[in-house]
This record gives C-alpha cells, sequence and structure tokens, in this order.
C-alpha cells in the first residue's frame, strides 16, 4: 500500500518498526526495505570525493543516512545525503534530485549536485544555519495571523509553480519547511525526501495540498490537526473525547484565530469530515489554496508591544493610605500662618530690586509708544495684493498606478519565468520580490540576451523615471513602447532604450518626458547568489510620471 502523505522525523519512532501515515500516526511496516548493500562505514571526518568533510549526522534511517558536511573547496557549510548506490532506492533519489536542481526556484533549499561516485550516491543540497524548522518555531506558541498568511501563501505558490514541472514534495511537514527571518520560509527536501524513503502517493498534488492545510492548522493552533500528535505538537483529537469525531475548527479549539485562515485550514484539509465546517468547496491543488487566499482581505501586522513606561514614585494617595485607615497626609500651610519665603534683610532687597525693574520696563515702554505716536513713523502694513489671491500651485503627481505586470523571457524554453510571481515586484513590499531562474555566469550562461517584466499602466502615460530596487547589483535598462501600442511588443526592439544602470537600487529617467503604456524593465546582467549561480530579483519597481 502506497504512503499517501508526510512522515513523521526519525527521532519520533524507530524506523524498523513503524512507518509514517499522512495523519502523522504509527502503523505497523508491512514492506520492509530489503537490507541495504554493505558500504563503508561512515563516520565524522569522512571524505567524499575529496571535497565534503562530514561532521554531524542529522539522520539514519532505511540505508541511507543525512549529514551536516563543509566544502572545503567553497569553505561552507552544506547538508548531504548519502546511501549505496546499489539501494533500490537510490536511481529514485538521484532523478528527483537532478530535477529539483533544474527547478532553481529560491523559495526550495537548493539541490547543489547529485553524483554517484565509490559505490555511493550523495546528494548536496545548502545548508540555512540561521535557519529554524517552523516545529522548531511552533514549539514557542502560535504564529499571528499576519506570518501564518505569508506562511501558507509561500508554500502554496512554491509547490504550485514544482506541481507545473511535475515535482511533488509528499513530505511537507513543520519539519521540512524553514523560517529564515520574519515572514520568510523556504522548503527543503522537494521530491528527494519523498524518493529517499520510498514515499508515493496516488495523487501527488491532493498530498501536497492536504499537507499544507496542516501546517497552516498547526501555525494557527500549535496542535497537529490528527490523532496523535508529532514533531514536538499535541494532537488535536487529544481535546475530545472521542477520536471518531470531526476535526475541529482552529477557531473551535483556540479563541481569537482569524476566522478566514480557520475555514481555508479546513477546506484544505478535505478529509476527517473537515470540509462539514465550511460551506466553500474543499482546495484540492496548490493553485486552489492559492486563489482562496487571495480572495482574504488583507490581513495586516499586529502592533508593535507597546514600549515599557517610565518608572515613577507613587504618591500617598496611590499607596491607598487612606483607604487602608491611617492617618491623612498633611495639608500645606494656609497663606496666614505661612512663615515668609525669604525673611530678613535678603527678602527685602530682593523685593525692592524687583519693583525697580519692573517700574523701569513700564517706562521704557511707554516712552517708545509715545515717541512713535508724535514722529508719526508707525510702519505701515505690508499693503495687500489686488486681484483674487494666487492658486496654490498643485501638489506634484505621485506615482503612476501600474494596472498589471508580465514576465517578459521572449529568447526563453519555455517563454515565462516565475509569472505567479510578477506582481510581488510592484506591491511596495521590500519583503517580497520576483526573482528570475538560476544561470550559470551574469549574461544568462550565453543563453538569452536579457529577461524582464513589461508594465501596463493601463493607457498612454507620460513617463519620466523608474527605480527599480534589486537584491545585488544588477544591470537594467529602462524601456518604452510608442505611445500607439495597442498591446505589448513581443520583441525586445520594438521599445525605446530611454536609460540604462546597475545598482541594487537604480533609478532611470529619460532625457524627455516619454508617453507610452507599456513599461519594459530589462535585465541584462545578473548578480552571483550565495550557492554560486546567477539570479535576478526585483524587491519593487517604482514610475513617476
Amino acid at each position: 500500500m502506497a504512503e499517501r502523505s508526510t512522515a513523521t522525523s526519525s527521532e519520533q519512532r524507530p524506523a524498523s518498526a513503524q512507518h509514517a501515515t499522512g495523519d502523522g500516526s504509527a502503523e505497523p511496516r508491512t514492506d520492509e526495505a530489503p537490507e541495504a548493500p554493505s558500504a563503508a562505514e561512515l563516520h565524522s571526518g569522512h571524505r567524499l570525493g575529496k571535497r565534503y568533510r562530514l561532521e554531524e549526522c542529522i539522520t539514519r534511517l532505511d540505508g541511507f543516512s543525512s549529514w551536516r558536511a563543509m566544502d572545503e573547496k567553497l569553505r561552507r557549510a552544506v547538508g548531504i545525503h548519502v546511501l549505496p548506490a546499489g539501494h533500490e532506492r537510490a536511481p529514485a533519489v538521484l532523478a528527483a534530485a537532478r530535477s529539483t536542481a533544474l527547478l532553481g526556484d529560491l523559495r526550495f533549499v537548493q539541490v547543489l549536485d547529485a553524483v554517484e561516485e565509490n559505490d555511493l550516491v550523495h546528494v548536496i543540497q545548502e545548508w540555512l544555519p540561521d535557519a529554524a524548522p517552523l516545529s522548531t518555531v511552533l514549539h514557542t506558541g502560535p504564529l499571528d495571523a499576519h506570518e501564518a498568511y505569508a506562511l501558507v501563501n509561500q508554500v502554496s505558490s512554491a509547490m504550485a509553480a514544482a506541481h507545473r514541472k511535475d515535482l511533488a514534495h509528499l513530505r511537507l511537514t513543520p519539519a521540512t519547511v524553514l523560517r529564515t527571518g520574519p515572514c520568510q520560509f523556504r522548503i527543503r527536501g522537494l521530491a528527494v525526501d519523498a524518493a529517499l524513503r520510498g514515499i508515493t502517493a496516488p495523487d501527488p498534488r491532493r498530498a501536497d495540498t492536504e499537507a499544507i492545510g496542516a501546517l497552516l492548522y498547526a501555525s494557527l493552533t500549535q496542535l497537529w490537526p490528527y490523532g496523535d500528535g508529532a514533531y514536538g505538537l499535541r494532537g488535536v483529537r487529544g481535546l475530545t473525547k472521542g477520536s471518531r469525531e470531526p476535526l475541529a475548527a482552529p477557531e473551535q479549539v483556540r479563541a481569537g484565530i482569524h476566522r478566514g485562515l480557520s475555514d481555508l485550514a479546513m477546506r484544505a484539509l478535505v478529509n476527517n469530515g473537515a470540509t462539514a465546517a465550511s460551506q466553500d468547496p474543499p482546495c484540492t491543488t496548490p493553485e486552489e489554496l492559492g486563489q482562496a487566499l487571495a480572495e482574504l482581505p488583507r490581513i495586516p501586522p499586529p502592533d508593535p508591544a507597546p514600549t515599557a513606561l517610565p518608572s515613577y514614585q507613587r504618591t500617598t494617595f496611590q499607596r491607598g493610605t487612606l483607604a487602608a485607615g491611617g492617618p491623612p497626609p498633611a495639608l500645606p500651610p494656609t497663606a496666614a500662618g505661612s512663615p515668609p519665603a525669604l525673611p530678613g534683610r535678603t527678602g527685602t532687597v530682593l523685593k525692592w530690586g524687583v519693583s525697580a525693574l519692573l517700574i523701569a520696563a513700564l517706562g521704557l515702554g511707554s516712552w517708545q509708544l509715545a515717541d512713535a505716536l508724535l514722529r508719526g513713523d508707525a510702519q505701515p502694513e505690508a499693503a495687500a495684493p489686488s486681484g483674487p489671491p494666487a492658486a496654490e500651485a498643485p501638489p506634484e503627481d505621485g506615482p503612476l498606478t501600474v494596472e498589471s505586470v508580465t514576465d517578459f523571457d521572449p529568447h526563453g524554453r519555455d517563454g515565462e519565468e516565475n509569472p505567479e510571481n510578477t506582481g510581488l515586484a510592484v506591491d511596495g513590499d521590500p519583503e517580497t520580490s520576483w526573482y528570475t531562474d538560476n544561470y550559470f555566469g551574469p549574461d544568462f550562461g550565453n543563453l538569452k540576451p536579457g529577461l524582464g517584466l513589461i508594465l501596463d499602466l493601463g493607457e498612454p502615460r507620460r513617463l519620466s523615471s523608474l527605480t527599480v530596487d534589486t537584491v545585488g547589483d544588477t544591470r537594467v535598462e529602462l524601456r518604452a513602447a510608442p505611445a500607439d501600442a495597442g498591446d505589448a511588443p513581443g520583441d525586445p526592439d520594438d521599445y525605446a532604450l530611454l536609460d540604462e544602470g546597475t545598482g541594487e537600487s537604480v533609478t532611470l529617467t529619460a532625457e524627455e518626458p516619454f508617453e507610452t503604456r507599456f513599461v519594459l524593465v530589462w535585465l541584462t546582467e545578473l548578480p552571483q547568489g550565495a550557492d554560486g549561480n546567477y539570479r535576478g530579483r526585483i524587491t519593487d519597481i517604482t514610475v513617476r510620471p
């Protein structure tokens, strides 16, 4: 019987006695994997390919092992999966790793290499030392609605892109989703984790969608939405009396949960009667889940925590002396019985001095007023301008509105570059971005002269400048279609070149304002990423009249 969804971590149960099902529970194994072929015992300090030094074993399971290692050539940490070349799953692991490496999507932890050498298969992937698995993050508490929204949005859009390339994960769990920063997540183990464990599913898209629903459920409630706990989380059914009861919606098990996200989690978890909580149809693919998410009203980030007020000394009344029955506080002395502020000769001298200063000031003011009246030299007020008041200068126009954004890759193999993320280039959020595929050189590996984004302004508008914010120094050109163009031209040479520049924030300015409807942001040189490959990332574009 094929395993239909995610598997729990190896730390929770011995692999030799149990296997994981899609609901996080354990069953006795009925299909034991054959004993792996003998191979040299790996240990810390062992070198693979005369380059990778094994440092820490993370997992040993079903004939393979996973390690943190050091790439001694590039002096960086990497992750490595190792299994004997004769293992029955070795061909599937190699095929999955190579397919994932070709995807080149930075929302996934990148596969750097997959080779067979000395009777061993090893898969090299990125190691993110500052990332934390979602399971670790949830140990401190559930995510707020804003970050839970970001999680499901990023994971569903990433899996939708992977499914279009016929790649499925089949093991999306809190252990394989990494939090790399506030509202930033990446996925590790695409296709490879399932191949290592022999996990399959009759409907991979449905299995991954249900797993995303489980991630959203756990993020909102800090509970695993199945009978048994997993990944350090308690099972939600532990809160009910009978295991046959329908799965409770997140808003039913924890107060204050965003109702839209609660409903969305139930629509993704279509099993176990979960859909009874929603009148909307279930989400069976990541695309459907992403569309349903886009229909939700914007979820703002939480208000910052109030800063602590400075300490202060409470008065007698605040300490409650009267309420405690103590003696009332002494009142200030009356004016009749109060002693003089400055008794004696010093007080007398000060009084006479102040009086003299006041008399002098009054005399000086009276003399100046009389002198001005007698001479008639009072300055006249400035004459008011005749005619109607001048109109205030109109405020400068703000940035032009971009109606739509389209990826533009006329020289590419499939003619597109991550079209599902083009809107992130104009959403005003510097934490989101549209990005290109990975290339083996700054000039797109000599595969094409460039690629970019077409901005549709809705109608011909006067364009004077454009600012492009990127990640890494990127060579950018500002091009514009003729004003009479009814559709966006399909050849970059049909756009007039207005300006070009290089940097992480480049403002490109036309010599004279140019009227156009379609603006082409054309990338011609890409920056190098941490993985050694080259990729362009645009975080924001601002068009000014």
